[in-house]
């Protein structure tokens, strides 16, 4: 059996041990824990880009918002002094070199037959915008829940991740239709 041909003519390459990968992300993010005293997530990094975003625009508006006041600290906010910007920053880059080694980048929107592509991209708009709702009302991204709090042995953070899972395998049933 031949693997797939990509239309530049070589085939991806296979996809790493889950195992091994779970090992380096856990030694990851124990690395996080000793070297910068707390785990991963990425919430906090969209925050700080946005409380530094909107003290530019409106300064008297995030300096009164105890919201922005959290990230914005004594007011010389700098979405550059949060490390958590320079860690998603690294995982898209990451992503997306690893993407190129592997010969998996290319410009394709992934549906299934009975959807268009324009409500696909909607509905992963929707999605991934209660999932950032989601993110605030749970004090944490997904990532920072499952992988930190679920390390600290967090009790809110596993029924959280409990209900991520539950939540998505209910409407992957209700959404297969869409796929197949």
């Amino acid at each position: 059996m031949t693997s797939p041909q990509q239309a530049d003519g070589f085939a991806p390459k296979p996809y790493w041990n889950p195992y091994l990968s779970g090992i380096g992300l856990g030694l990851v993010l124990l690395a996080a824990f000793v070297i910068m005293g707390r785990g991963l997530g990425a919430s906090g990094a969209f925050s700080s880009v946005v409380a530094y975003g909107v003290q530019k625009v409106a300064p008297e508006h995030a300096n009164a918002n105890a919201f922005y006041a959290e990230y914005l600290g004594d007011g010389t906010a700098n979405p550059l002094k949060d490390w958590l910007v320079f860690e998603v920053i690294g995982v898209f880059l990451g992503g997306f070199i690893s993407g190129k080694i592997g010969n998996r980048v290319k410009g394709k929107i992934e549906k299934g037959p009975r959807i268009s592509s324009r409500s696909r991209l909607i509905y992963a708009f929707l999605g991934g915008g209660l999932m950032a709702i989601g993110a605030k009302l749970a004090r944490g991204c997904t990532s920072g829940q499952a992988l930190t709090g679920g390390a600290l042995l967090n009790l809110g953070s596993w029924a959280f991740m409990i209900s991520v899972f539950i939540g998505g395998y209910a409407f992957a049933y209700i959404m297969r239709r869409q796929w197949t």
